[in-house]
This record gives structure tokens, C-alpha cells and sequence, in this order.
């Protein structure tokens, strides 16, 4: 039988999601724009995997988003790959990493504007009914980071 991981369970469900993002990455920009959302997510692969469908209410306008997450439990890490619906045949590398003491990290190498950068998520409060995701970039192989993106979910009723 194999293994199945239940660092995600705490995700399972409808949320609200409060946005936080940088307006230009990696530009040494401090301007931040805020927008809200929408979450909902699901269990896949017997357990070892999950989908979340996300509204994302940008300020150019709305747009969806699926989130797709497999757990390989010979290695006991997870992948996590982004597909938005603005470039439909497109998915995002995937970040790899785990759970460690209740916060996941993850990582991927990838490009933005042309360059090549590393990518990190992080998930935290992960324990708590107001969990939180990162998504910070760094140039220099991962010496330092620019968090750009923040995300706040709340349960939905």
C-alpha cells in the first residue's frame, strides 16, 4: 500500500483569498497592488493529490486559474504546477519541495521577462483557520529574495 500524504488536508474547501502583490517584479519596486479572490480545492490521486480552481479579481479584471499538486511518496516531496486560463496551453514549472515543522517550501527554476530566476513558495500558518502563501524570486540562485506575491485564505461559508 502506498503512502499517502495529508500535508495539504488543512487546504481542502472553499476559501476567500485576500492578494497582495507587487505591481513590477524585480524592478525594486515597493508598490504594492491589493485584490481578492476566491479558492476552492479538492483531494485527487487516491489522497496524493489536489486541485484547487481559483477567481483571481486582478485590476485589469478577473481571471481563473487551477492549481494542480502531486505527492511522490518514495521521495516525500510534492509538485506543484500553475495553469491560468490567460495562456490556456501553458503550465508554470513546478515548484518542488515538502512540509518541515508545519511549512511547506518549494522551489523551481524558471524564467521571467527572459531571465532566468529561481522561484520559491512557501506555505504558512498552515495549522491555523487563516493560512498563508508566498511566492518570492531571486536572480543571484536563491542568495536573496524579492517576495512578490502574498495570499491570506479564509474558510468561506
Amino acid at each position: 500500500m502506498t503512502a499517502i500524504s495529508h500535508d495539504f488536508d488543512f487546504f481542502f474547501g472553499r476559501w476567500k483569498v485576500q492578494h497582495r502583490r507587487l505591481k513590477h517584479r524585480l524592478a525594486g519596486s515597493d508598490e504594492w497592488e491589493e485584490f481578492d479572490g476566491s479558492s476552492e480545492m479538492w483531494p485527487t490521486l487516491g489522497g496524493n493529490g489536489n486541485l484547487d480552481d481559483n477567481v483571481v479579481n486582478i485590476p485589469s479584471g478577473s481571471y481563473r486559474a487551477i492549481t494542480m499538486r502531486s505527492f511522490d511518496p518514495q521521495t516525500g516531496t510534492w509538485a506543484i504546477w500553475w495553469l491560468d486560463a490567460r495562456r490556456p496551453h501553458q503550465l508554470d514549472a513546478p515548484v518542488i519541495g515538502r512540509f518541515e515543522s508545519g511549512v511547506g517550501t518549494f522551489y523551481a527554476d524558471d524564467t521571467f521577462d527572459g531571465r532566468p530566476i529561481k522561484v520559491r513558495f512557501l506555505w504558512l500558518d498552515t495549522g491555523t483557520d487563516q493560512p498563508r502563501w508566498e511566492q518570492a524570486f531571486s536572480t543571484d540562485g536563491g542568495a536573496s529574495w524579492e517576495t512578490n506575491w502574498l495570499m491570506r485564505f479564509t474558510r468561506a461559508d
